[in-house]
């Protein structure tokens, strides 16, 4: 399939019905989830920034190890509070979940997210003991992929701990953005859209990647979910890409919040 129109293509509330709703449904449904009793440290600052804060969910019992959950919204929009319920399935599986922020564009470009992100982790990763389970939605899951490439932000100690990530509707080649009204707020140039893009860029070591998207997505978010997978495969990296089934850009995720469905087992087993 060849795609003309690069707006189009990411233009994922366009081809939902009752998408408009979405954002106050996600609002209310993570406020409720944090007044219900469950141990949330809110806030915790990793830098300086107004942005630069992650939250800690914390399991009933001494964590198994830690979920790192990185927000979407093409690096412009949202923040770790729409999202705090989706730390519930890996929260019930006895992992410690954190989410963090990050500054959005035009405030910053999208390296000095990607090492905010680095930072983020560093600092979340000295609160408790085991391993480290990396996931994000779109944007996010490029955010998580950037952090096992070659010139990942993390250093050894914590880059040792990361035993898998999960990409969710990530975006891997970020070119094509170049041609979309985004990037008057993104200001990226082809070098930067390069130098961003796990795809073009080498696997630090051998890590274990899942890329995950709903096969009701718009045909480039499936694209880049195989693009991905594929490529690195061809670097010693071990990887797999999960369609599923007829989930689009939203509903995709709604599975994190549940400690038995396929996309949880996915991140922890």
């Amino acid at each position: 399939m060849t795609i003309r129109d690069w707006d189009d293509a990411f233009a994922n509330m366009a081809h939902i019905p009752g998408s408009e709703a979405l954002p106050a449904m996600w609002t209310e449904r993570a406020r409720a989830y944090r007044g219900s009793g469950i141990r949330i440290e809110q806030d915790i600052a990793y830098g300086d920034g107004p942005r630069e804060m992650f939250d800690l969910v914390w399991p009933d019992h001494p964590p198994l190890g830690l979920v790192v959950f990185i927000h979407g919204g093409y690096w412009m929009r949202l923040d770790k509070s729409y999202w705090t319920d989706l730390a519930e399935g890996a929260r019930a599986r006895g992992w410690a979940v954190c989410l963090p922020n990050y500054t959005l564009a035009p405030e910053a470009r999208i390296s000095q997210m990607t090492a905010q992100i680095g930072r983020a982790i560093t600092l979340a990763a000295g609160h408790l003991a085991g391993p480290i389970r990396l996931t994000g939605h779109s944007a996010g899951g490029h955010l998580a992929t950037r952090m096992i490439c070659a010139d990942t932000p993390l250093a050894a100690d914590v880059l040792g701990r990361v035993e898998h990530t999960l990409s969710i509707s990530g975006l891997h080649d970020l070119r094509p953005l170049l041609h979309t009204q985004m990037n008057q707020t993104l200001h990226m140039d082809l070098a930067q859209a390069i130098a961003e893009s796990p795809a073009l860029n080498m696997p630090y070591g051998q890590p274990h990647l899942t890329t995950w998207v709903g096969g009701g997505e718009r045909p480039e978010f499936i694209r880049q979910a195989h693009l991905m997978a594929q490529i690195w495969d061809g670097l010693d990296a071990q990887t797999r890409c999960m369609v599923d089934g007829m989930h689009n850009h939203f509903t995709v995720i709604e599975g994190l919040k549940e400690q038995s469905s396929a996309i949880v087992a996915a991140l922890l087993d």
